[in-house]
């Protein structure tokens, strides 16, 4: 894979779709969080497993770079080494970030004091500003490294790498985070890869799942 000049790009704008759900939720969440009544343990619980649900999926996505996209790029795209060293350097913010919200986010489901409701929407706030800085410049520099670089079974990795270690019953609400804004056409690529069968669970059983946990994180029904 190191020849690439009479390969065909690889398609990686699944990562784009996925990205898109990540800025979504981490916009959303510190709206939500700070709307929480103060007292209101139970609305707080909603959205403190909300907020690992999701950090867990940005967790995964980020080990799954670390493991099989930069070693590649590394080897393969060499003159564009100190890119890839930058964007490790920005997972480990993220990371910082994300590891200072999990106790966080545990004080507050206790007591949704308002002092910890700001604390975990500021964490929020903080770990987006990392975030978009590392999306924007991955999507920018290193998607179309990527696409040369990468065939497309070594890309498809990327995404069996995180719905193999997330627990089956979160799959139907990450998938559905994905979808959301997704466009037909990319629904279609994506559902493309996917046997039969579980196209059609994602389409029925898991849509209607996500559509229940959107309205209940959302809108507290």
């Amino acid at each position: 894979m190191t020849e690439t000049a009479n390969r065909p790009l690889t398609d990686v704008h699944d990562m784009v779709v996925v990205h898109r759900a990540f800025r979504r939720e981490f916009r959303l969440l510190p709206e939500l969080v700070r709307a929480v009544r103060p007292g209101d343990t139970a609305r707080a619980a909603v959205l403190a497993g909300h907020a690992r649900l999701v950090l867990t999926g940005l967790h995964l996505h980020h080990s799954g770079e670390d493991e099989l996209l930069w070693p590649r790029l590394l080897e393969r795209a060499a003159p564009d080494a100190a890119l890839v060293h930058r964007m490790e350097v920005q997972h480990e913010r993220v990371h910082d970030a994300l590891e200072r919200l999990h106790p966080a986010l545990d004080r507050w489901e206790a007591e949704a004091r308002p002092a910890v409701t700001e604390e975990v929407a500021a964490g929020l706030d903080a770990l987006r500003t990392a975030l978009l800085e590392h999306l924007d410049e991955e999507e920018r520099e290193i998607l179309p490294l990527a696409a040369r670089h990468l065939s497309p079974e070594e890309w498809a990795q990327l995404g069996q790498h995180g719905s193999g270690q997330m627990p089956m019953r979160y799959l139907p609400i990450l998938f559905g985070a994905v979808a959301e804004e997704a466009t037909p056409e990319e629904m279609a690529a994506i559902l493309a890869t996917q046997p039969a069968p579980v196209r059609l669970l994602l389409r029925t059983v898991f849509a209607r799942s996500y559509r229940r946990y959107v309205r209940r994180v959302r809108h507290g029904r």
